[in-house]
């Protein structure tokens, strides 16, 4: 697959997932992870979901939780791509959650894996970069 149709590929899932984050519902959000799920956070714990309720129930506790600190809605920018063959890519991004006015509340770096499915691109791992 060529690059820019790659990375176009990739670009339409990250802005698929902010329009999800918009709706703060974990479910929606967790329609683009598949079971089972492990992401690797800044602080070095793990976590591993297996099962669609769990991704989604994660993601609720997440979004309330940036919701409570008066975030209204993310961005990303800097996306990278890595092909992985024609099963999986490598989509690294800088997260922005953003207050209602519009200025950054926090801000990070992430990798997803993402596998092809006959739903498009899904996540099965993450890790958040820590500096």
């Amino acid at each position: 697959m060529a690059t820019t149709t790659l990375e176009g590929e990739v670009a339409a899932f990250f802005d698929a997932f902010v329009e999800a984050f918009h709706t703060f519902d974990g479910q929606a959000i967790a329609l683009r992870y598949l079971a089972p799920y492990s992401a690797l956070h800044a602080g070095g714990t793990v976590e591993c979901f297996s099962a669609q309720p769990e991704i989604a129930g994660y993601f609720q506790k997440v979004v309330d939780s940036y919701r409570s600190q008066g975030c209204r809605s993310c961005r990303y920018n800097a996306l990278e791509v890595v092909s992985m063959g024609q099963a999986c890519v490598l989509g690294t991004v800088t997260w922005e959650l953003l207050l209602e006015d519009g200025r950054v509340l926090q801000s990070w770096r992430e990798s997803y894996t993402l596998a092809r499915t006959e739903s498009g691109l899904r996540v099965f791992a993450t890790v958040d970069h820590v500096d």
